[in-house]
């Protein structure tokens, strides 16, 4: 059975917010501790890369 599209968009909802919250954990460094966390940046970023095409590719493939 397919998913209906309200259901869908709150699931594409969800996958934006976690790529949200990975890109404010980048600008909390950059703001504020870059000095001493900028090692955390390469992972992050790699993290952040990945919920974004996640997003993508799922928004892509509802037809959303």
């Amino acid at each position: 059975m397919e998913k209906d599209t309200a259901e869908l968009k709150r699931e594409l909802a969800k996958l934006k917010r976690l790529a949200v919250e990975i890109a404010s954990e980048i600008h909390d460094i950059v703001e504020d501790t870059l000095w001493t966390d900028y090692v955390k940046m390469p992972a992050l970023s790699e993290k952040l890369k990945a919920a974004v095409e996640e997003a993508n590719s799922f928004k892509e493939a509802n037809g959303l």
